[in-house]
């Protein structure tokens, strides 16, 4: 398969340093990481290591069996108009938040597919990516059922050592990866701590009423998911990645523009009622990067 990993960030990296042994993959990324990786390949290192030699280019391919999408939920429309162009057999995103799928959709002429992935991933410099911890991906259909292209997705994926899933009940699993970021990333940004001290520690209840506001508007859009099973979620991922220095705590460490638009705005966009522990946290991100000029 000819992969395209678009996005070179900490999960990007990621993906295609593990990828590269069961695709042909093409890594596009900004050119301080094109000129990094022709110069010396990407090195994957912690819980997973790898030293392989993608090809690397600011643009993407002109064909591609599959590009997976891996950048930041507010650049999607503009990866979608850069893959616009080119001649795909199909899309994957592994983003966080929420409507990433429909904006490639709306703009691509082929399938396009709906994962999650809960690797961890620090992107240390160009060329350069720690594992901080081995998750699983999961694939399929974006609205749910059967895909022949998730098959062949997922069979390649599995092929590059990844813990691999094809669903049939994505929009499920997409509401549970949202009920776990609104529950992890906020809290743990704001508090400047790490994924563990949500499993015991005074933002606990923080997370867990996050995550049960998410559920009650899923099942409002019409999704299965139940308060407790949104609250185990997010319990079980904090104390899986205990140890683990959360996306949106590293981007406001960074002084980077934070995803909180795609994953508590997403709430607050589909709310018919009060979610008041999503909103709080929302409105402080989004407070920060306005005082930091990010918004």
């Amino acid at each position: 398969m000819r992969a395209c990993v678009v996005g070179a960030g900490s999960l990007g990296s990621l993906l295609a340093g593990l990828l590269a042994s069961a695709a042909d993959v093409t890594l596009v990324g900004r050119p301080a990481d094109v000129e990094a990786i022709e110069a010396d390949g990407l090195r994957v290192a912690g819980a997973v290591e790898r030293h392989v030699h993608p090809a690397v280019s600011t643009e993407p391919p002109a064909t591609a069996d599959l590009a997976v999408v891996a950048v930041k939920a507010f650049d999607t429309a503009t990866v979608a108009r850069q893959l616009a162009d080119a001649d795909l057999g199909g899309a994957l995103s592994l983003q966080n938040g929420l409507g990433n799928e429909a904006t490639l959709a709306a703009t691509l002429d082929c399938e396009v597919l709906a994962g999650t992935c809960t690797y961890g991933a620090r992107r240390v410099e160009p060329g350069l990516v720690e594992c901080t911890g081995v998750g699983d991906v999961t694939l399929g259909a974006r609205e749910g059922g059967e895909s022949p292209l998730a098959d062949r997705a997922g069979a390649v994926f599995d092929d590059a050592g990844f813990e691999t899933t094809v669903a049939t009940d994505m929009p499920q699993r997409l509401w549970t990866k949202l009920a776990v970021n609104a529950g992890i990333n906020p809290p743990t940004a704001l508090a400047r701590v790490d994924n563990g001290a949500l499993v015991d520690g005074p933002a606990r209840e923080t997370a867990r009423a996050a995550a049960r506001e998410t559920a009650r508007v899923a099942r409002s859009e019409g999704v299965d998911l139940s308060d407790a099973a949104a609250v185990q979620a997010v319990e079980d991922v904090a104390r899986a990645t205990a140890a683990n220095v959360s996306s949106m705590r590293q981007d406001v460490e960074a002084g980077r523009r934070t995803e909180i638009d795609a994953i508590g705005g997403a709430v607050l966009d589909r709310a018919d009622e009060s979610v008041p522990t999503v909103e709080t946290l929302t409105r402080l991100v989004r407070a920060w990067e306005r005082e930091n000029e990010l918004r």
